[in-house]
């Protein structure tokens, strides 16, 4: 029986798609959470792949990379060596197995920091060289292309601002906030004011596994397909902790308004977000409230 492979499965979403699907298995050096119940493929090295030669292989579903732009963009091979090299490897290896679909990660960030005053859609330029991370991803989309050409399923997904429940330490704007919101008496936020299409991370999972089952290749969009300020985000998590958040009104980078057209991969597969903001982060906070709970007792 062929199987769905899932490079990543101990990242952020990588944990969500595996506790969703069951069926995926997953595959590379770090395991995913002890209460993951997925098969697990060890692979020490992504330069190892031949460890899959025996394995029959229908998907690849590959998340391996970094998104922290702090590391990144203060490096000058760090965005090449995360986002970059590691893809080019699997491509150069799958391309040689008859797999249906391989699906890989970008960023919304490629849209560049110009307002468009609408929704931006998958035809709208990119604007790859404003740093070293946004610099990588447009580098993978590159070895992406490369590999479409020579006639293999590859579906590039341009991923919004993706959020939900994580242990990781992440440089992200809802799990840092709701961390914060947990721990400190007096919690903090850069600036209100951005406006952001925020997706929740099972939805993202959601339409991945559903994309796969799709005759389409080349570039989607996914987001929620609905524009946010900070200051909501803030306000709700101010409900569920009963905590003030501060604004530092501090300068902020990235286009002020974004919103991701959601129209193509609503036409493909006929997804549209499960939950609302409020719903989201909602179940975000209760389960790393109770995680938070959980790693206290542990300390005891």
């Amino acid at each position: 029986m062929k199987k769905t492979i899932l490079f990543g499965g101990s990242g952020f979403l990588g944990d969500v798609l595996l506790r969703d699907n069951p069926d995926v298995v997953s595959v590379g050096r770090t395991k995913p959470s002890a209460d993951i119940k997925n098969e697990h493929i060890q692979m020490e090295s992504i330069d190892n792949l031949s460890i899959l030669d025996d394995v029959e292989i229908d998907n690849v579903i590959f998340f391996i990379g970094n998104s922290n732009h702090h590391l990144l963009n203060n490096s000058c091979m760090d965005g090449i060596e995360y986002n970059v090299l590691p893809l080019k490897k699997a491509l150069n290896y799958f391309q040689h197995r008859k797999i249906n679909k391989f699906v890989c990660l970008t960023s919304i960030l490629l849209y560049g920091n110009e307002p468009k005053g609408r929704p931006v859609n998958e035809s709208d330029d990119i604007h790859p060289f404003t740093n070293e991370y946004i610099f990588s991803k447009f580098l993978a989309e590159q070895v992406v292309g490369y590999y479409l050409h020579k006639g293999m399923n590859i579906i590039n997904i341009r991923i919004s601002n993706i959020y939900g429940a994580t242990t990781l330490m992440r440089p992200d704007l809802v799990p840092m906030l709701m961390y914060d919101a947990l721990t400190k008496e007096n919690p903090t936020v850069w600036n209100t004011l951005p406006e952001r299409d925020f997706v929740f991370a099972p939805d993202a999972a959601e339409a991945i596994m559903k994309l796969m089952g799709t005759d389409f290749t080349g570039v989607v969009n996914l987001g929620s397909g609905k524009m946010h300020s900070v200051g909501d985000v803030v306000k709700i998590i101010e409900g569920l902790s009963g905590k003030k958040i501060e604004s530092l009104n501090r300068a902020v980078t990235g286009v002020m308004k974004f919103v991701t057209d959601i129209s193509l991969i609503n036409k493909l597969t006929g997804w549209t977000p499960t939950h609302t903001l409020k719903e989201g982060l909602e179940k975000t906070f209760a389960t790393m409230k109770n995680n938070l709970k959980a790693e206290q007792l542990k300390k005891v």
